[in-house]
């Protein structure tokens, strides 16, 4: 094999390589939008993965219909690649906001071209491949960079890409990069090409509306924010773990976690309140406090009212989550500087692995976790969650939930309160009218026979805008829309509390 030989192999394995990474990366981006507008994460990713396999299958299929010029085949698929591809971020989040009931034939059209079009590119490159070595050698190598190229988009999306760049970046910088393997082999090739000066320019034109999208795409993504948050953005960041947008309108501040309101700082303190203070009250000696969740420290303001209290542990996933409430000055105002009290302690990792492996005991644990929309979410709100806030509260101590709204997700409250009940738990179920999220309710235990009063909370001494000893009479009693149903427990194996929150959310779309 002459050096220009192994020099033009060397390319087209390389070529395999990225483009595998590239179309993995596709195929993840498109199911973590979709996720992201949609929810359901699970489901979100089945459809794409699936959709995008078969499509596949399909390009594979096709691709036996191209006999000649496979060179330029190839070309022009990486060039139809970097098109869609880049585009594709755009597309949806453009689908979402402006045509609403065809997002769904949006997502499967950019999957489908997609997904066609890196089926096509390894029979093209395999074949190419074999006029420098022996079939079975051609195809083993083929096959070995198509799949370590995958493998190197599966870890490099959510841990460089997805972070560093968000979506919509993301999108236009693997577009530039199938752009660029384009380039790579036209100029590797360019003595077997009749004229590679028109592909050239197409590729020049091309690589100048994706750099425009990629230095504009800051901007292009706040518009489309704009179509689906009511107010004025004040702040929006992706991290590896959700997307954190903050608003506001006159002087109503609100944040959202991958487009699901946590707070209206209007209402809040009916929330943060309801949750905090009847479970604070009725320990006996509440000194040290576990909050679950609450990143945005409005739980630990609350908690920090209690004199008593000398230890707080706030564990939350995400640290640009806690960043942002301690350093964002409307957000810090908001929680009063509670992040930055000495005796708050901050860990940034997952619920459930922390209480796994966490021996300590609480006098009080505060679960403020978003609601349980996708599978990921299920176990913190599963039988094995619960049972090990039970072995980690102190004698005498109290657990309190936040459990969705026992109105619009009926069935998702009442399998909540189950589930605890399951765990070990007395539990008292309440529930509170907070006027930017309707009806909510929560859940209190406590590890004996007998369920926890709010009738005996105390709130004397407390700067309180909500509670009264009146309202807390009536919180336990729920009306005919709202009371028990039917429902069992929901576990790690079987996530049932998903399901009803997606039959719940349907209802009421």
């Amino acid at each position: 094999m002459s050096e220009q030989d192994r020099r033009e192999a060397l390319t087209l394995l390389t070529s395999v390589f990225l483009v595998a990474a590239c179309g993995l990366i596709y195929e993840l981006l498109l199911a973590t939008i979709s996720s992201y507008l949609i929810g359901s994460s699970v489901t979100q990713f089945s459809l794409c993965i699936g959709v995008f396999i078969g499509a596949m299958g399909i390009g594979s299929y096709v691709s036996q219909f191209v006999t000649t010029h496979l060179l330029r085949w190839f070309l022009t698929v990486e060039i139809l690649l970097a098109a869609v591809g880049g585009c594709s971020a755009w597309a949806l989040f453009g689908a979402y906001a402006y045509l609403g009931g065809v997002y769904y034939g949006v997502l499967f059209l950019l999957i489908g071209l997609l997904g066609a079009l890196v089926g096509i590119e390894l029979p093209l490159l395999t074949r190419l491949l074999a006029r420098y070595g022996a079939l079975k050698e051609t195809i083993a190598q083929a096959l070995s960079f198509d799949y370590i190229g995958s493998l190197l988009g599966s870890v490099a999306f959510p841990l460089v890409f997805l972070p560093a760049l968000g979506m919509t970046r993301t999108a236009f910088v693997v577009g530039l990069l199938n752009l660029g393997i384009a380039v790579w082999n036209l100029r590797i090739f360019s003595s077997r090409l009749k004229n590679s000066r028109l592909p050239l320019l197409l590729c020049a034109l091309l690589a100048a509306f994706l750099g425009f999208g990629l230095i504009v795409a800051d901007q292009a993504g706040r518009f489309f924010e704009k179509r689906l948050y009511d107010d004025e953005i004040l702040f929006a960041r992706q991290t590896p773990y959700q997307k954190i947008v903050v608003t506001r309108f006159r002087e109503d501040l609100r944040l959202y976690l991958d487009g699901n309101l946590q707070f209206s700082s209007l209402d809040e303190h009916r929330y943060h309140e309801s949750l905090v203070h009847p479970a604070m009250s009725l320990t006996i000696n509440p000194e040290s406090v576990l909050i679950l969740g609450g990143g945005d420290g409005l739980g630990v303001r609350e908690v920090l009212k209690w004199p008593m209290v000398k230890k707080i542990v706030l564990v939350d996933i995400d640290p640009a989550m806690t960043k942002i409430a301690r350093s964002y000055p409307s957000l810090k105002a908001q929680n009063a500087g509670a992040l930055d009290d000495p005796r708050v302690t901050l860990i940034h990792e997952d619920a459930f692995t922390y209480l796994n492996k966490s021996g300590a005991l609480h006098s009080v644990i505060i679960a403020d976790l978003p609601d349980p929309n996708s599978e990921a979410l299920a176990k913190l709100y599963s039988r094995e969650f619960y049972r090990m806030i039970r072995r980690r509260l102190a004698p005498g101590g109290m657990f309190v939930t936040q459990a969705t709204s026992p109105l619009f997700s009926r069935d998702a409250y009442w399998c909540i309160e189950r589930t605890v009940a399951a765990a070990g738990f007395a539990t008292t179920p309440y529930h509170v009218y907070v006027p930017s999220f309707g009806d909510w309710g929560f859940v209190l235990a406590k590890d004996s026979t007998k369920a926890p009063k709010l009738t005996d909370t105390k709130l004397t001494g407390l700067a309180l805008k909500y509670l009264t000893p009146e309202i807390l009479s009536v919180l336990t009693v729920f009306d005919a829309e709202s009371n028990p149903t039917i429902v069992g427990p929901s576990t790690l194996d079987r996530p049932q509390v998903v399901r009803h929150y997606e039959r719940g959310a349907k209802r009421w779309e």
